[in-house]
């Protein structure tokens, strides 16, 4: 934890930074004076040198957990390729209300926003731009279900429809006030628990994982080698906690 910052930094070196991202907190500036503070923010205060828009990529706001920001104009478009590129590999944990019917699976959904109800998505199978998603049961607690889940692209909003939609898993993600029964001030239990990405200038490739307090330590097998579990790529390893590839920079002290 940085003491400047009040952010979780999991990695950094000269080119990047992995932070945990609590949930609450902006990723990019928002309009408005009162929607300045913000991962990106925080990052530029604590490293000068970085330029202007790190984030190569975002989460909601209510979502916390794993973001990757390039500190150098050459490693955020290399990074911003990559997201573009569908290379990078993210992993989500989820807690959803009710008992989610089936082990795993793979949900593809078309969606747009709705204008009349911002910043809202709404099914539309016409118009729709189709979002996907590969799911696995974890654990059941009490009428509540612990979801993993690959988002195989990047929609707004996409987990959560996937999450609470009927023609999805049809329970929606605990606290989520836009598409399920979240009251003010409760927190949406989305988490962004892993990331997989190549380094922008050395080429390696890097794994960071994060477990959230609500998922008890659970960490599911990410991208077993053959891809049988549903939620990985094939082909690519597991991630053990905040995991780095040896010799590339210095993980910064979790505590």
């Amino acid at each position: 934890m940085s003491g400047q910052t009040g952010l979780r930094l999991c990695y950094q070196d000269e080119a990047i930074v992995v932070v945990d991202k609590p949930g609450g907190l902006l990723a990019v500036p928002g309009r408005g004076p009162d929607r300045l503070d913000s991962v990106v923010s925080r990052i530029r205060a604590l490293f000068p040198e970085c330029i202007e828009q790190p984030a190569a990529h975002r989460l909601d706001m209510e979502t916390s957990g794993l973001m990757v920001l390039g500190l150098t104009r050459g490693a955020h478009a290399h990074l911003s390729r990559q997201f573009a590129m569908r290379r990078v590999e993210k992993g989500y944990l989820a807690l959803l209300e009710g008992t989610v019917v089936g082990s795993i699976g793979e949900i593809a959904l078309r969606f747009r926003l709705n204008p009349e109800n911002r910043p809202c998505q709404v099914y539309d199978p016409i118009q729709g731009k189709e979002g996907i998603s590969r799911w696995r049961k974890l654990e059941l607690r009490g009428g509540r279900t612990l979801v993993a889940f690959t988002p195989l692209t990047g929609r707004t909003h996409q987990l959560r429809l996937h999450a609470s939609h009927p023609l999805g898993l049809g329970c929606p993600i605990v606290g989520d006030r836009l598409y399920g029964m979240g009251r003010p001030g409760e927190r949406l239990h989305l988490h962004s628990a892993l990331l997989r990405f190549e380094h922008p200038t050395t080429g390696q490739w890097l794994v960071f994982s994060s477990s959230p307090d609500f998922a008890g330590g659970v960490l599911p097998p990410w991208g077993a080698t053959d891809g049988s579990d549903g939620i990985g790529f094939p082909g690519r390893s597991g991630a053990g906690p905040c995991r780095v590839a040896p010799g590339l920079g210095r993980r910064s002290d979790p505590g």
